[in-house]
């Protein structure tokens, strides 16, 4: 580490965050001494230097840094003055870990990794020009948008645009696995194939059939699921993406298929090495059925996916188990075995409170909510990815028969606050749905072509969000407060208006909707109607404020009415627009906190590689607000599921809702928020997380996919 230039380094004035003053304050003005000295003592020092812009892109074209296809497409007077734009802001990092945190992960290096060959504003400015396509306005207000701290591209965006070296733009990868050896061998080799370009991989194993069951009408020939979960394992360990990481994948199951239970066990920490999952992720989904056959204290029955299948003509992933549930019984061709329902959700719990798995997908309050024709049956490592897939079918020599959809993450978030700081709140909204557009225009996964196909059909994006609880703190307002849950209602509510439109506005330009848009919630008008039908405004004065303040007009009933006419006629480019990812490093570079749960504490501590300790004060965090910073596990469950709630009638995917717990809590307690949040009509949930579990220094919540 070079020498400092005061009397103490960059690490150790950060440290001071842990030390208080003599007048029992916290020492914030440290952290910004933190940031400020890293930047003497390492980035000018570790930056390579270049004469001229003219210099730096050839240099950097030439050596193979940078894609010259993409900067070819402007005239480099524009991309002078772009760049000259960009550093005209004058940004600076507002924490030392998230200046920290741009130089260690995102910024471009030498190939031996010893020098830094961008800034801030360099990097911005090549996600501009990549994701403009080469539209001059498009790039100037992309680079305002991000600069400015408004709109922030996922980490697989953020990092790779314009370098030649680089991954895709995409989070993650969601595929569905059919009941025979051609599709499973398919899921192996996709996840290789996306995990290696830096992708997430989860995976349907529901239509899998269980162990026991027939093959080739044999009796018990069938090794069900788990032996799967291990081939995809080690696939995803060997795909370790250069060494930066191990690839990382989740699986999920229907809770009526007969393997549920050894699925789950696969998790326990005494479980047998042979079945133990040590490093994939678990989800379940669960229908309403499964809760109220609990809530009776009933015994709930188990299908056999390859009877369902041959009895109704589709696989077990594409039924309605609640709709179906008696019918299935009731059918003695089905086989099916029986456990109690009770048992199954108190196995849950006592998971979740040993590893917080497995995620949970509510798999018909979702499928309520699902303006897209088709169903909804799984969803993907960081659970707010919900849309629709259809299966792949194969020919005897193992080309395709007919491509199926699957699905692509196409991610970025807002913040909070500095959107409801923005000039032009509808301007902020549609730049961030055309970057992320875009993100899905770019991408081009000829590996596996039900990935390719899918996001051709959809053009599917998440636009997220972030730094709730940072933008309720600074405005005084506690969170999961009645002004809390309010303003999280409209804010949602009017960004779902400005996200429509925007896609609506894609749709006129280019004169194409999304596949299958006709026979969409929106083609009919259904979408609309509890927007048109009644008001929706502030509850409470508080929130009607801060909108006025902000100078954001809340949309009223005949904005929808006109914006349902023109979606009505011209239809939307997106399938789908929103979706609420547990954000982890972009938080730090965008000094946010994560996702909108609340902080897990006022000062997080974080162990940063070879650096150690390193310590991060909650963005709009001082001395005289620290009242508004209760943390996740002193809110507590309800107050976190009413605040999503208030959220997720807005958002057309999923929110990654994690439950926090005091070192108090009982697998009872943990029962109870599951019931109450579905009840809530929440669509999943992500991590429990016990508070003696959040160890110190762990990167607690954080998506290792998305990173976003």
């Amino acid at each position: 580490m070079p020498k400092p230039r005061g009397n103490y380094s960059y690490h150790e004035l950060n440290a001071m965050l842990n030390l208080y003053d003599a007048n029992g304050k916290i020492q914030f003005d440290k952290d910004k001494e933190a940031a400020r000295e890293y930047f003497l003592e390492h980035v000018n020092m570790s930056t390579v230097f270049f004469h001229s812009l003219r210099e730096r892109l050839d240099y950097l074209v030439e050596h193979e840094y940078y894609e010259p296809g993409f900067l070819q497409t402007y005239s480099f007077e524009f991309i002078e003055e772009l760049t000259k734009l960009a550093y005209s802001y004058k940004f600076r990092f507002q924490s030392f870990l998230g200046a920290y945190k741009f130089y260690t992960s995102y910024a471009l290096k030498t190939f031996d990794g010893a020098r830094y060959l961008e800034r801030f504003e360099d990097r911005v400015v090549m996600v501009a020009l990549t994701l403009a396509e080469g539209n001059e306005e498009t790039a100037r207000m992309l680079v305002d948008e991000m600069i400015t701290g408004r709109f922030q591209p996922a980490t697989p965006t953020f990092l790779n645009c314009g370098k030649a070296q680089r991954g895709e733009f995409v989070s993650c990868f969601l595929l569905r696995t059919e009941d025979n050896m051609e599709s499973i061998a398919r899921a192996i080799n996709s996840s290789l194939q996306l995990s290696k370009r830096g992708g997430g991989v989860a995976l349907s194993l529901t239509n899998i059939r269980e162990s026991g069951a027939p093959i080739k009408k044999i009796e018990g020939q069938s090794s069900g699921v788990i032996p799967v979960m291990k081939m995809l394992e080690d696939a995803f360990s060997y795909a370790n993406q250069l060494g930066a990481r191990q690839g990382a994948g989740a699986v999920y199951l229907n809770v009526h298929h007969p393997d549920i239970m050894k699925f789950l066990d696969t998790k326990r920490e005494n479980a047998d090495e042979k079945i133990r999952i040590k490093t994939l992720s678990l989800g379940v989904v669960v229908p309403d059925v499964t809760l109220e056959l609990a809530k009776n204290n009933d015994d709930m029955y188990l299908f056999s996916p390859y009877d369902v299948e041959k009895v109704y003509g589709v696989p077990f992933s594409d039924i309605s188990v609640t709709e179906k549930y008696q019918e299935m019984v009731d059918d003695a061709r089905i086989k099916k075995t029986k456990i109690k329902a009770r048992q199954l959700f108190e196995t849950i719990a006592e998971l979740q409170f040993e590893s917080g798995y497995p995620y949970i997908v509510y798999e018909d309050t979702v499928n309520r909510e699902n303006p897209i024709e088709g169903r909804i049956n799984m969803s993907n490592l960081c659970s707010e990815i919900l849309q629709v897939n259809t299966p792949t079918t194969y020919n005897a020599d193992l080309s395709y028969d007919k491509v199926g959809k699957d699905i692509s993450c196409n991610l970025g978030s807002l913040n909070i606050a500095m959107a409801m700081d923005s000039p032009d709140f509808g301007r902020t909204i549609e730049a961030a749905i055309r970057a992320l557009t875009a993100v899905s225009d770019l991408s081009d996964i000829d590996s596996v072509t039900s990935i390719k196909y899918g996001n051709e059909q959809s053009h599917a994006i998440g636009l997220g969000q972030m730094n709730l609880h940072g933008y309720l703190a600074r405005e005084r307002v506690h969170y999961g407060s009645e002004e809390g849950i309010d303003f999280t209602n409209i804010y949602f509510y009017t960004v779902l208006f400005h996200a429509l439109k925007a896609s609506n506005k894609i749709a006129i330009e280019r004169g194409k909707t999304f596949g299958g848009f006709e026979k969409s919630k929106y083609a009919t008008g259904e979408f609309f109607e509890k927007y048109v039908s009644k008001e929706w405004k502030p509850a409470t004065p508080k929130v009607a404020e801060l909108f006025a303040k902000a100078g954001i007009a809340i949309p009223d009933q005949t904005d929808w009415t006109q914006l349902k006419n023109s979606v009505m006629t011209h239809g939307i480019y997106n399938q789908n627009l929103q979706a609420v990812p547990p954000t982890g490093s972009i938080s730090y570079i965008n000094n946010s906190t994560s996702s909108i749960h609340p902080v897990a504490s006022k000062i997080e501590i974080r162990k940063e590689g070879k650096l150690g300790r390193v310590y991060y004060p909650a963005p709009f965090l001082t001395n005289d607000n620290l009242e508004y910073y209760e943390d996740a596990y002193e809110i507590g469950p309800e107050k976190i599921i009413a605040t999503y709630a208030a959220a997720t009638q807005h958002v057309d995917q999923g929110l990654s809702l994690t439950l926090f717990f005091k070192d108090t809590a009982t697998t009872r307690d943990v029962n109870k928020a599951q019931i109450q949040a579905w009840r809530a009509g929440i669509k999943t949930i992500y991590y429990v997380r016990i508070r003696q579990m959040a160890l110190e220094g762990t990167e607690v919540g954080e998506c290792v996919s998305c990173m976003l």
